[in-house]
């Protein structure tokens, strides 16, 4: 289980660049819009930190100003979380590194996997450890890095896999979104959050000392998934399906680290501020 610091996933430049990617702007369209210089708009990517570019191009790309300026100053990150009855794997994949978790109802001892990341030997040492019997794997969406280790999971345990029915994936259970799965006296729903993938699923756990999401690419801390589907999907069904959640929702992101609810609505340049899709 992981103990050390997860930092960020991304920094204020992957996070220009998926707005600008997701909204088909180039450079001198982004540099237009906003009124600057293209060259001004051309040394973003190469880390050059202006404030007042920043400040001038985030209204075009739907972005918060104040907060991607935060993020471009390294002036946050979450606060560390933790819930009792929730664990939380990091494995490396080629250049990055992926998460994966596990719910567990710590009377009954039955346990809920949500992805697999590259290594799914941490999780099955901890299901030993805990003496937990995973009772079902949840897939987020079936992208490789989340998914590499599916098969040994489920020959270790035995536990069914399923999927949201627009990730149809051999040997999992597709279901459609607002099903229910029970594991011991946890109650986990299920919400639809496209757009990063074709049928991404992000699971809402009721019955640990607080709500907790599990949402895979949909949001990182202080950024969100590439919006490789819908962009303008992706940014939707984030805001209405894991927003308006109480802001002391617990988000497990696919990547990074876990932040909450309100963090996300204080300091996440696509949601700060009330900004989500641009008009």
């Amino acid at each position: 289980m992981t103990t050390i610091p997860i930092p960020l996933e991304d920094t204020y430049v992957d996070i220009i660049g998926k707005a600008m990617r997701g909204l088909g702007l180039t450079e001198a369209e982004v540099a237009a819009s906003a009124g600057i210089e293209a060259a001004a708009v051309a040394a973003v990517p190469r880390g050059k930190i202006d404030q007042a570019v920043l400040r001038a191009i985030a209204p075009v790309l739907g972005l918060d100003p104040g907060a991607l300026v935060e993020m471009a100053a390294d002036a946050w990150q979450p606060q560390p979380v933790a819930v009792p009855g929730l664990a939380c794997f990091n494995t490396p994949y080629q250049d990055m590194r992926v998460n994966s978790y596990m719910a567990f109802d710590r009377e009954s001892g039955e346990a809920a996997a949500f992805d697999t990341g590259a290594d799914c030997g941490p999780m099955l040492e901890f299901l030993a450890a805990n003496k937990l019997v995973l009772k079902q794997i949840l897939l987020t969406h079936t992208h490789p890095d989340h998914i590499h280790d599916l098969e040994r999971l489920r020959a270790g345990t035995g536990a069914p896999v399923f999927v949201g029915e627009r990730e149809a994936f051999t040997g999992a259970e597709g279901f459609r979104v607002g099903r229910v799965f029970r594991c011991g006296v946890l109650r986990i729903t299920t919400r639809l959050t496209w757009g990063h993938s074709r049928g991404g699923i992000s699971y809402v756990i009721e019955g640990l000392e607080r709500p907790v999401a599990v949402v895979g690419d949909a949001v990182f801390a202080g950024s969100m998934g590439g919006g490789a589907v819908s962009y303008c999907d992706a940014l939707a069904t984030n805001r209405k399906q894991l927003l308006t959640l109480p802001e002391a929702t617990v988000l497990c992101p696919g990547h990074g680290p876990l932040t909450t609810v309100g963090e996300e609505l204080k300091h996440n340049p696509f949601f700060a501020g009330g900004v989500g899709i641009r008009q």
